[in-house]
């Protein structure tokens, strides 16, 4: 009897081990934020935060919002991380509807608060407007934003990276540019954009080397919750969803309990596939929520530290 490539392939899995078993958990993890809008947002935030604090995370980052609109809940989360975790926090900084006056400014406030780390990004366009355009007297890219963080302060300074093309990006190369533009103005680590499946990101790190670029590239983890919203997402940031994606998520729309599940599943999947190709810093887009991604760091063998002195 000859089997076609699929069966094999499928033979080939009732024969490998266990995914997940005895991982040494010989990885770093961080997790992203976005500040809250009310006392109830607030509190599940600081939840979702101590849930994550025993991972020994390398750092929690905090975004700011379209514009600026978060400005002073992004520095007050930012604040509240520095002052009762003991894990470094990353504030987000974006070039959009602000001067390079008013960013430096932001900027030293962050220092003076014990923050160490930003994230600094050129920021989407706001709503309705075609394209970036910065304000006058603005900062016109994110590399001049790194660059001007920099001057101000010995930040370290990580950058987003688009293993798809930022939808912007003319081509490739042109994408890749503007990377090493923003490695050569001081960020070491670039955090990827969401995507759902290794070879994205295995394709993208070999086209990153080829290149030349010697700056850290830490995969970004979206859990998915709510695949409606995923859609959406993933048309604006140009992420391509796999159809069996939306059949895998088909039919969960009233089965929040039976879709974290299949979320987590999809998730961790792929995080030990990559763990498989190399990768050994994981970034998870928590969307102020922790189960999904503490389940995925446990089943990845990152353990809160008394139980690994156990």
């Amino acid at each position: 009897m000859s089997l076609t490539l699929n069966q094999m392939a499928e033979a080939a899995r009732a024969l490998n081990g266990a995914l997940f078993a005895d991982l040494p958990g010989d990885l770093a993890v961080s997790f992203e934020f976005f500040p809250p809008k009310t006392p109830a947002m607030q509190e599940s935030l600081w939840q979702a935060v101590e849930t994550l604090v025993p991972l020994a995370p390398r750092f929690f980052s905090v975004t700011y919002g379209a514009g600026g609109s978060t400005r002073e809940r992004t520095h007050a989360t930012v604040t509240r991380i520095v002052q009762e975790t003991p894990i470094p926090a990353a504030a987000h900084l974006t070039c959009v509807n602000a001067t390079a006056e008013e960013l430096d400014t932001i900027a030293d406030e962050y220092w003076a608060a014990g923050v160490r780390h930003i994230v600094a990004l050129r920021g989407d366009p706001p709503g309705g407007e075609a394209g970036f355009q910065p304000v006058p007297g603005g900062y016109a890219s994110a590399a001049e934003l790194v660059a001007a963080c920099k001057r101000r302060h010995d930040f370290e300074i990580s950058v987003s990276c688009y293993p798809e093309t930022h939808p912007e990006a003319g081509s490739l190369t042109a994408d890749l540019d503007a990377l090493k533009a923003k490695h050569d103005a001081g960020a070491t680590r670039a955090i990827s954009q969401f995507f759902f499946e290794p070879d994205t990101f295995f394709r993208f790190r070999e086209k990153v080397a080829a290149a030349g670029l010697d700056i850290e590239l830490v995969p970004g983890i979206l859990p998915v919750s709510n695949y409606a919203n995923l859609k959406k997402m993933a048309v604006s940031s140009g992420t391509h969803l796999p159809e069996w994606m939306g059949r895998l998520f088909d039919g969960l729309d009233d089965k929040p309990a039976a879709r974290q599940l299949v979320a987590a599943t999809v998730a961790a999947e792929m995080s030990r596939r990559l763990y498989a190709g190399g990768v050994r810093h994981f970034h998870f887009y928590t969307l102020n929520r922790a189960e999904l991604s503490y389940a995925i760091c446990h089943l990845l063998g990152v353990r809160p530290a008394q139980e690994l002195a156990a």
